[in-house]
């Protein structure tokens, strides 16, 4: 595997980002070789009522039958970063390529001290104000998956 050069990196500000649009602009440039690291993940939007989305993550994400014990159950995403990088999975290659790939993307909740005096990108595609209606925050499905992290 060839290393990346550190001049392939992009520094990505989630606030008000469309979490769909946003997640195949970093699949594509993780891709093309970049390091991609996201910041504010908490804060990237779904787009939608509030109960509708919150009730599809509940029902796609955490409501999974199995015939084995009730001790037991898949462990399925409920951080925002966890959520986040789901979807990014979602929109790669499911092969070494797609791995290799995802190895690659960082994704934090808020700005980390190290990371502070980067510049961050945002993309005007991928912007919430151009949604019509109210969108959710990945904080907020995340808290009613019940997340009990910080942010």
């Amino acid at each position: 595997m060839a290393a990346v050069s550190v001049d392939k990196e992009v520094f990505i500000d989630g606030t008000g980002m469309i979490l769909g649009r946003l997640a195949s602009i970093v699949a594509k440039k993780l891709l093309g070789g970049y390091r991609v690291y996201v910041v504010n993940v908490d804060k990237i939007v779904v787009s939608g009522n509030k109960t509708r989305v919150v009730q599809y993550y509940k029902r796609t994400i955490l409501n999974v039958r199995s015939h084995y014990s009730h001790k037991w159950r898949p462990k399925r995403p409920r951080s925002p970063v966890r959520l986040f990088k789901a979807t990014v999975w979602g929109m790669l290659p499911k092969n070494s390529r797609g791995v290799n790939a995802l190895k690659r993307l960082k994704a934090y909740i808020g700005v980390p001290e190290e990371l502070s005096s980067r510049s961050f990108v945002k993309f005007p595609e991928a912007d919430s104000g151009k949604l019509s209606r109210p969108g959710v925050t990945l904080n907020l499905i995340a808290r009613e998956l019940g997340w009990r992290g910080r942010g």
